[in-house]
């Protein structure tokens, strides 16, 4: 999401930056830019007409013509104006009154509200909190089915009733249910309608009524475009919404409904889903967003997808094998797992300062297909031959290339870049590299 936005500012930023003493004339034309790609990001005209003109209001004043580095000045207003815009991040009001506390899910069909009411049990669970799935969306085929399935995937309980009952009668019964169970949330899974839809929005307006929920969260697509906006203000008049979760964000996205529902409703963003799996759903942070927007990276973010799949303790053992030179192929293959697991490669880089303009230099399909081999080629292995790659001879490679559907020259190139990755923290191990662990100390003659 964002890519093109994202692009757009660097460019922008990047001329800002050529120009030594920043004139009105430099100003002006620089938004008029930030204006096209806003735009052009699908982001909603009066919210972009109320950007450009607090950046420019900011951009021309004394504090940016007495700076040394005026283009780094204007970017620092342009992301502060962007934080302004997104608002702060609110968390989910899960306190006083009775338990268990209702959130209820709405939107358009098709906005991913049955998965995401799965991923936010999970997440609920993962912090604590005894989740429960009501299925009351009785109008798309299969949707009661598809959150059965995730709710036993995630071992999650739950209430259905199949399509006959009406969906308020059926959320107040999965709300005594959930109540019979303890849990501490209830998650509604109301089904998709358009906001316009008098009918329809009189049945949310029921549900409301009947079971009272502490959130009332309206879950739309990042890729809505400019109908984001309508969308956000006909759910909000009628029902008084109480935050929005974007899923689908790392589609092939322009990004404008963040900026724009965000905006217009004054609703806080309160989730992103940033992928298909089960969690690839997270809290909206939006100085993180922002600095992503703008080119400059998410360390924190990076860091934490990291913490989560990597444990300290493992860490400590791995880096013990790499010092005495025994890491195997099968530390590599769940290594590379790992990896796999904290996002696309593009994804990785987006979240580096000033890697995201690799991206485009990057196939993206073919090094997700490169990972593939290599962990197909890996798996094709004996436990045995993963721990001791000096067994392989040519008849075993044969037989690895013709298990994993592959060349033998591909199990070759995976064993010499191993054999080189050895090789390395051997060198690391013999003291030959100046500055790692266990290298060489530094010359004094050299100054170092």
């Amino acid at each position: 999401m964002f890519q093109q936005l994202t692009d757009r500012l660097q460019g922008i930023f990047d001329g800002l930056g050529r120009v030594g003493k920043l004139t009105e004339k430099d100003v002006d034309s620089a938004m008029r830019e930030v204006r096209m790609a806003l735009l052009e990001a699908d982001v909603a005209l009066p919210v972009v007409k109320d950007f450009v003109r607090r950046v420019k209001e900011r951009a021309i004043g004394a504090d940016v013509a007495k700076s040394l580095k005026p283009g780094q000045q204007v970017v620092k207003i342009v992301h502060e104006e962007l934080l302004e815009t997104l608002g702060e991040g609110a968390r989910l009001n899960l306190s006083g009154g009775q338990k268990p506390y209702v959130i209820m899910l709405v939107g358009l069909q098709g906005s991913g509200k049955t998965t995401t009411a799965a991923k936010l049990a999970l997440l609920l669970r993962k912090d604590g909190k005894q989740p429960f799935m009501v299925a009351a969306d009785t109008y798309r085929p299969a949707a009661v089915d598809q959150l059965v399935t995730l709710a036993k995937q995630i071992q999650v309980d739950y209430h259905q009733e199949g399509t006959a009952a009406k969906p308020p009668d059926i959320c107040v019964r999965g709300v005594d249910a959930a109540r019979a169970k303890n849990a501490a949330v209830v998650i509604l899974d109301t089904a998709g309608r358009l906001q316009i839809d008098a009918t329809l929005m009189d049945e949310l307006d029921e549900i409301k009524r009947r079971t009272k929920p502490n959130e009332i969260l309206l879950v739309a697509d990042a890729m809505t475009g400019q109908e984001a906006v309508n969308i956000a203000q006909g759910f909000n008049e009628r029902l008084g919404i109480t935050g929005l979760i974007l899923t689908k964000i790392d589609g092939d996205s322009r990004g404008g409904a963040a900026l724009s529902m965000r905006a217009v409703t004054g609703v806080p963003i309160k989730f992103l889903g940033t992928s298909e799996k089960m969690d690839g759903f997270e809290p909206f942070h939006p100085d993180r967003l922002a600095q992503r927007i703008l080119g400059m990276g998410d360390v924190i973010g990076l860091i934490e997808k990291a913490q989560a799949e990597f444990d300290e303790v493992e860490a400590l053992k791995l880096q013990k094998k790499l010092m005495e030179n025994k890491f195997t192929l099968q530390d590599f293959l769940d290594q590379l797992r790992k990896i796999r697991r904290m996002g696309s490669i593009t994804q990785l880089l987006d979240m580096v300062p000033g890697m995201s303009r690799m991206r485009d230099q990057i196939d993206q399909d073919q090094a997700e297909k490169r990972m593939r081999r290599v962990e197909g080629i890996i798996n094709s292995m004996t436990m045995q031959e993963r721990n001791n790659p000096k067994l392989l001879n040519a008849s075993r490679r044969k037989r690895i290339a013709k298990g994993s559907g592959v060349e033998v020259r591909d199990v070759n190139d995976v064993l010499k870049q191993f054999g080189e990755m050895q090789k390395m923290m051997s060198q690391m191990r013999g003291g030959r590299m100046p500055g790692l662990p266990g290298g060489r100390p530094p010359s004094r003659r050299s100054g170092r």
